[in-house]
């Protein structure tokens, strides 16, 4: 992805195209990147826009998905965006969650794809062993239905960050975070459309968190990738953008 990344005050940013705004938000340890072809595909119609989310910048005792939620919303305020759409990947869907159950207003829709917020089967279970390089390969390869899809630059970057002291002790406190803060009995207030979009082979949110996110949420609609994990707008990015752009075209009906 060959985008410019913007600085505005505090926040560093990707904004692409005219229009209304879509307003993409990635996971744990996604980056910027995950979204290149969602950002190559809607840049053409809509203004997409990526913040990078302070994972690793928060004072630990103020990591977690509340305080990425409070971030978020600083960052359209000062933006002054206005009846967006919001897209969450994994964490990123979490953190979409908390933001539109607090401003209930702010957002016309919601997407979700492979979101925490219900179940998260988070490294198939364990967290990585930092020094074996071959075990964080595998539990990169666990995100995807592909293990291919698990390039060795996308391992390299994750051996990396688990292997910064400072970064890994954030992950952690993210991931209980994420853990404690389960959003089971809130959903039922989410009152604009929602677009799930899943693998129908995820096995870090798998297909039956995504049926509970479908029977919870009243304005919701689910749509299954075949032969796709965890994050579909990497893996199976034609896909997913059809299923985007059916969403998008029925909310202007």
């Amino acid at each position: 992805m060959d985008f410019a990344l913007k600085q505005q005050d505090e926040f560093s940013y990707i904004d692409e195209g005219e229009g209304e705004v879509l307003l993409l938000l990635h996971g744990l340890m996604g980056a910027l990147s995950n979204w290149g072809d969602t950002v190559e595909e809607f840049r053409k119609d809509y203004r997409v826009i990526i913040p990078m989310l302070p994972i690793y910048d928060l004072p630990l005792i103020t990591t977690g998905v509340k305080s990425i939620s409070k971030y978020v919303h600083k960052f359209i305020k000062d933006l002054k965006l206005t009846n967006f759409i919001v897209v969450g990947n994994s964490l990123g869907g979490h953190v979409a969650l908390i933001y539109v159950l607090a401003h209930p207003s702010a957002a016309q829709a919601l997407v979700l794809t492979g979101s925490s917020g219900l179940y998260e089967n988070a490294f198939g279970g364990t967290f990585p062993r930092r020094e074996s390089y071959d075990f964080i390969k595998e539990k990169v390869e666990f995100t995807f239905y592909d293990p291919k899809t698990a390039t060795k630059e996308l391992v390299d970057d994750v051996f990396q960050t688990v292997n910064d002291r400072h970064k890994v002790v954030r992950i952690l406190a993210m991931a209980r975070s994420a853990i404690r803060h389960n959003m089971r009995k809130d959903l039922n207030r989410i009152h604009i459309p929602v677009g799930l979009i899943w693998g129908k082979d995820d096995k870090v949110t798998p297909p039956e968190v995504a049926v509970e996110f479908n029977e919870l949420i009243p304005q919701s609609d689910l749509v299954w990738i075949d032969k796709c994990g965890h994050a579909p707008m990497m893996e199976q990015p034609e896909a997913f953008n059809k299923a985007l752009r059916a969403f998008l075209t029925k909310l202007k009906k």
